[in-house]
């Protein structure tokens, strides 16, 4: 298992140990973290997932897609560390990732 640390939009910090295969999308809904619409489900047609990986943690995780990198263009709160959390899966690469969640576009 994975650990995944957040903090949310008021601050607040979770860690959660997290199973290999999910997404950190995935992850914060089954977790009752509520702060992520996540309207699509998870399948890249929307932004509503928006998170920034700690600069520490970005070379860790798979680069972006095209798709991914078009749908954050659209956020006005894209940052060098915004990802899709739906994109960000625990594959067993990776056994720690810190991410906070964006604020609300």
């Amino acid at each position: 298992m994975a650990q995944l640390f957040i903090t949310t939009r008021m601050g607040d910090c979770h860690e959660l140990e997290v199973e290999e295969g999910l997404s950190v999308m995935e992850a914060l809904r089954d977790a009752g973290i509520d702060e992520l619409l996540a309207l699509c489900g998870g399948c890249l047609s929307c932004a509503t997932c928006h998170v920034f990986v700690t600069p520490e943690d970005k070379g860790t995780i798979g680069p972006m897609s095209q798709d991914e990198e078009d749908l954050l263009d659209s956020s006005s709160c894209r940052t060098a560390e915004s990802r899709l959390a739906c994109q960000l899966r625990f594959d067993g690469s990776v056994d720690a990732l810190r991410i906070r969640i964006a604020p609300e576009d």
